[in-house]
């Protein structure tokens, strides 16, 4: 694997996969929490019609960043400025930072909607978190993994 930056946008080529990971990450929350199991709608607090409005809304949202991040990559790429190494680590990043966002702003402190309207939430909102934190955290290795063999590889030319 070659870690040449050359002429890598580096901090582009990770921004452009974290916006695919955003999306990707609320599509798999979009199908298989709101649609698949029917746990919760984006907005809970009104009518199902209302609830299915928001759905609608995060799913189109969603869309647009998976295609948005794809021409992003497509055109670093294109001008041979794509650095795989890093759009692998922000790929992860935008996974984990958005579950982790949804887990905590929209369940937590916004209260937009849970991941279950059960008795006993705990068990969700911690397999909810820690899948997070496991994506952040394989993000973040890989970013710092990508870094040290970048300066490793500056160092030796």
């Amino acid at each position: 694997m070659s870690f040449t930056t050359g002429n890598a946008d580096l901090k582009k080529s990770m921004q452009a996969a974290a916006l695919i990971g955003i999306g990707i990450m609320a599509g798999i929350d979009e199908i298989i929490f709101h649609q698949i199991l029917s746990w919760h709608h984006f907005y809970d607090h009104s009518t199902p019609e209302i609830g299915l409005l928001t759905d609608g809304i995060l799913h189109a949202a969603e869309l647009l960043a998976i295609v948005a991040g794809f021409f992003w990559l497509l055109d670093l790429r294109r001008s041979q400025s794509l650095s795989k190494p890093r759009a692998r680590a922000g790929f992860f990043i935008g996974l984990g930072g958005f579950q982790l966002f949804d887990g905590v702003v929209d369940h937590k402190v916004l209260r937009v909607h849970q991941i279950r309207y059960v008795d006993n939430l705990l068990p969700y909102d911690l397999t909810w978190n820690i899948a997070a934190l496991l994506l952040l955290l394989i993000g973040i290795y890989l970013w710092r993994r990508t870094v040290n063999q970048e300066r490793t590889q500056m160092a030796l030319s």
